[in-house]
């Protein structure tokens, strides 16, 4: 705990201590509907926070390149651990500083540059780490992209068996951004056997709802898996990496000293504290309630009209095709105007979009962080018809604020839990 002693951080930075405390008051007072974030608990903030920020431990547990790192290799092990039996896999490297960071780790341990891979368009809900061009995945590694059929806006395996066999990547990747279906990894693990690729699940949107059982999982199917440690998951911000045992020592390699430094211990430590939480009972009815908020806040939207990508979601996020209700409304202002009637989500382009990306037709939304404040489907009723309102009151300042008001209401009966 803080020094009592010690001189605030309103005394020493007043500054930094505003943006904090209207922060704090932004979270608490608006609705969170971008579907990669989340509010973790108090006692992974704690964590984050912690004196394990102080120190550099260079190397795994029991090889450190530091002396001091008796508790470093105590927490790196819990959280390895307990990563490992959360997702049933046979190893889990916890040092990845991000997903993105995760990801390339696996293509350096698997390709060199100018090899190819085969994965989602970007366009179609893929990531920028799959082969956005200027991102180092686009500029090291020739990109074949596959995408969703038009007519059903889901991922056609045909399509991608027949991209395999006929480019030959030395990679696939089984995993998105913005994909409101389920991920078939068996199907994947099938092509990638038939064309000799190796094959990578990103499940970073869907961590949560793997780890639980309520997603098919890529363990088994992929030779490796990676993630970010926030979104469903509900940990700190921050990468992770399954592979066999088999692929352990390279794993290990590529992450130090083959693409990072020393790892972040404090962050490690809130790792290892998000992995115990979600393998208590509790934290599977969470998830599950992720998914029955998704369909409430799915058909709400649908009954005012709106377009959802694909028909609807099978997980915990949706696409919303804005053209049908607001023809001339792009992504870009439907943002501004939902932030000012403070509901936060982030525009996103959809499959065959024929605006730019800066300004797209759709936006993405996602339940995990009203869903963790303890909102259930009478309240996902609610939130659609308050988007509703805001999307229709325009730059109408006056009808934001009374939207605002709503929504400063509905957040009030549900403050973001400290425990």
């Amino acid at each position: 705990m803080p020094n009592s002693l010690a001189p605030t951080l309103a005394e020493t930075d007043p500054e930094i201590a505003d943006a904090i405390r209207r922060e704090e008051e932004r979270q608490q007072n608006t609705l969170e509907l971008i579907a990669s974030e989340n509010h973790v608990s108090e006692a992974v903030r704690f964590a984050t926070g912690s004196v394990f920020t102080n120190k550099y431990a260079e190397g795994y547990p029991g090889r450190r390149y530091y002396g001091g790192c008796v508790n470093m290799d105590t927490v790196e092990n819990l959280a390895r651990d307990r990563a490992k039996k959360l997702f049933g896999a046979e190893h889990a490297n916890v040092q990845p500083h991000s997903g993105a960071q995760a990801n390339v780790v696996v293509f350096m341990a698997t390709l060199r540059p100018g090899d190819t891979i085969l994965s989602l368009d970007l366009a179609h809900g893929g990531h920028l780490s799959h082969g956005l061009k200027v991102n180092f995945s686009g500029a090291l590694y020739n990109i074949v992209p596959y995408g969703v059929e038009r007519k059903s806006e889901r991922i056609d395996m045909g399509e991608v068996r027949r991209l395999a066999l006929e480019h030959k990547p030395k990679l696939i990747i089984a995993g998105f951004s913005a994909y409101s279906r389920t991920m078939d990894f068996a199907a994947f693990a099938e092509i990638a056997a038939e064309c000799g690729a190796k094959l990578m699940a990103d499940i970073a949107h869907i961590a949560g709802l793997v780890a639980t059982g309520l997603h098919p999982t890529s363990i088994p199917h992929a030779d490796f898996t990676t993630t970010t440690t926030h979104k469903t998951l509900r940990g700190p911000r921050g990468g992770l990496i399954f592979c066999r045992e088999q692929d352990a020592k390279l794993i290990d390699k590529w992450v130090f000293p083959g693409t990072q430094g020393g790892p972040l211990m404090h962050v490690i430590t809130a790792k290892a504290v998000a992995f115990g939480e979600a393998l208590r009972p509790e934290f599977k009815t969470y998830q599950q309630r992720i998914l029955d908020n998704a369909k409430a806040l799915a058909e709400s939207l649908q009954s005012r009209g709106y377009r959802l990508v694909s028909g609807g979601t099978d997980n915990h996020l949706m696409l919303v095709d804005l053209r049908d209700v607001h023809p001339d409304l792009t992504g870009k202002q439907a943002e501004a105007w939902l932030e000012a009637a403070g509901i936060i989500v982030n525009k996103n382009m959809i499959p065959f979009d024929q605006r730019k990306p800066t300004q797209t037709s759709g936006l993405r939304i996602g339940t995990p962080a009203l869903t963790t404040r303890g909102m259930k489907g009478a309240e996902m009723v609610t939130v659609a018809e308050l988007m509703h309102r805001a999307l229709s009151a325009g730059d109408d300042a006056a009808a934001a604020a009374r939207v605002e008001k709503s929504v400063r209401e509905l957040c009030g009966q549900f403050p973001i839990p400290r425990e």
